[in-house]
């Protein structure tokens, strides 16, 4: 299977963000852009080598723009790679203290229904009660065990992806404009 994705534009700067005020090498891509890259990319193989083939007319494809644009594109997939790295930490936190709490409420849950299960109400009444408790506590552990178990899954392939788009090579191609 090919592992190239073919880019086809007239100017290095349609693949850019022309509102970004930083530098060229330093501007992010175009939303259009990264989605068009990042869409193939998932089509790929995900052990393949990725390439990016830019096809820019003649002109174009001899401009410093042109020259620099595999150092762009890399800087940018590892800025994004950086920024998805850090929210993975940031769920990972989240889930941490998630899991803290959920604890605390369960073991508060777990003693308040053996206290209730003791008799100080009707049977019916505490067992209604420590059953509810025991819900409650295992309810606090949900979002936890939702963020261990599945929600950082999607957050890892794509911060997988966008390494294998950073270390991508990108060629430039010069295309004759058609008659």
């Amino acid at each position: 299977m090919d592992t190239d994705i073919e880019i086809r534009v007239e100017r290095v700067s349609q693949l850019f963000n022309m509102l970004d005020p930083f530098p060229f090498r330093e501007r992010d891509l175009a939303p259009e852009a990264e989605a068009y890259i990042v869409a193939w990319a998932r089509e790929l193989p995900r052990r393949a080598p990725v390439r990016i083939v830019v096809h820019l007319p003649e002109t174009e494809a001899a401009t410093p723009e042109a020259q620099g644009l595999p150092e762009a594109m890399r800087h940018y997939f590892v800025d994004r790679e950086a920024a998805v790295s850090g929210e993975l930490e940031e769920l990972f936190r989240i889930g941490r203290l998630s899991l803290a709490i959920g604890c605390a409420v369960l073991a508060f849950c777990l003693g308040v229904a053996g206290l209730i299960g003791e008799g100080a109400f009707s049977r019916n009444l505490a067992g209604f009660a420590a059953e509810g408790l025991l819900i409650l506590g295992w309810v606090a552990l949900w979002r936890p065990m939702e963020i261990f178990l599945y929600d950082w899954w999607p957050i890892a392939r794509q911060r997988s992806l966008f390494r294998r788009l950073a270390a991508a090579e990108v060629a430039v191609r010069s295309a004759a404009r058609p008659a």
